[in-house]
């Protein structure tokens, strides 16, 4: 599993109802994209859940990084860098996923968390730590899903949930770091795998 996510931050004042009309009639071209596990269309929105900027951000989870590269240098992501620029695109190696216990409902949020590994921690405890919240986020109730991967040139972890009720504010993410889904896009989601993925 490869998690990816590129953001767009759009001006103060974009209407954003451009972006949630252009994902209702594009978002189900993924709907069935070998290769992928799932795509969140997320957004944040200036002063909504304390978002300081307009911001479209899907976040990605690919079964197969030969599907991932192929997207990138596909027509799709051809009409996104034609439409907004090329984004900087962060992509992670997956350690985790599990399906939650509201799976079969269609979830309207994600949360996404970076924890940088410090230079003296010991990367190994820090994502055993990380793997066992995972395993316990796993069982709360609402979660669609919940993700887990590190990106070893930064050391980096990034911490993917999806909500079907939003995220709730016991859980620890900063307001920047929460995103409502416009489509869900998931082919492949059972071939994610479950638990530990290394």
């Amino acid at each position: 599993m490869h998690a990816m996510q590129y953001a767009i931050t759009l001006p103060a004042d974009y209407d954003m109802g451009i972006i949630r009309r252009r994902v209702k009639s594009r978002g189900h071209l993924l709907d069935a994209c070998p290769g992928l596990g799932l795509k969140a269309y997320g957004i944040r929105e200036r002063g909504i859940d304390g978002s300081p900027v307009n911001q479209y951000a899907p976040f990605y989870l690919w079964a197969d990084p030969e599907a991932m590269s192929g997207f990138l240098l596909g027509d799709g992501f051809r009409g996104v860098i034609r439409d907004f620029g090329r984004p900087a695109v962060e992509n992670w190696r997956g350690l985790f996923h599990r399906a939650g216990p509201a799976a079969g409902r269609l979830p309207v949020a994600f949360s996404r968390r970076t924890e940088t590994v410090s230079e003296d921690g010991d990367p190994a405890a820090v994502v055993a730590n990380a793997l066992a919240g995972h395993e316990e986020l796993a069982a709360t109730e609402g979660v669609y899903a919940t993700s887990l991967a590190l990106d070893p040139r930064r050391w980096e972890l990034v911490h993917f949930t999806l909500w079907t009720d939003g995220a709730p504010e016991a859980v620890q993410v900063a307001a920047g770091d929460r995103y409502r889904v416009l489509h869900l896009s998931a082919p492949g989601v059972d071939g994610l795998g479950a638990g530990r993925l290394w």
